[in-house]
């Protein structure tokens, strides 16, 4: 028998010490840079997007792929292209060291879609902080205020 899945993941990151870095020059480099990542390793990019000092990726993951070292490789990858594009990304202080993931229903897929485009307008009231502690909650994640940010 074959293998079929369809796991529909957010993956959610921020720079270290959650420092604004991206702009309207840098982000569709990196957030292609990282679609590319996980075209290559047979995940299927719905959309890679942010906001300033974070990144939210909707996909589905390829069967084979550990979430934590698909991460791992992403971090790697694109900290490696922007030490190489250091005039786009001048503010960039590195990845934070964890991640928060979620999965979802794939009738979610395109409510996740447009809750990724809109980043921008969504963080104009609400910050990366309280998003996060939304997201944790609404998915009964166990989490720790004092290691949220490290």
């Amino acid at each position: 028998m074959s293998t079929y899945t369809q796991f529909l993941y957010q993956l959610v990151f921020g720079s270290k010490g959650h420092l604004p870095f991206l702009s309207s020059e840098n982000q569709d480099i990196l957030f292609a840079y990282i679609a590319g990542i996980l075209k290559k390793k047979s995940c299927h990019s719905y959309i890679v997007g942010g906001a300033s000092n974070h990144i939210h990726i909707i996909t589905h993951i390829h069967p084979t792929i550990c979430p934590a070292y698909l991460i791992k490789d992403i971090k790697e990858a694109t900290h490696a292209m922007i030490q190489r594009e250091r005039k786009l990304f001048l503010h960039f202080p590195g990845w934070q060291v964890g991640y928060s993931g979620f999965t979802y229903h794939i009738s979610s897929k395109e409510s996740l879609i447009s809750y990724v485009r809109n980043q921008a307008e969504h963080h104009k009231t609400v910050s990366f902080k309280d998003e996060l502690i939304r997201l944790l909650k609404e998915h009964s994640v166990d989490y720790n205020d004092d290691y949220l940010f490290t």
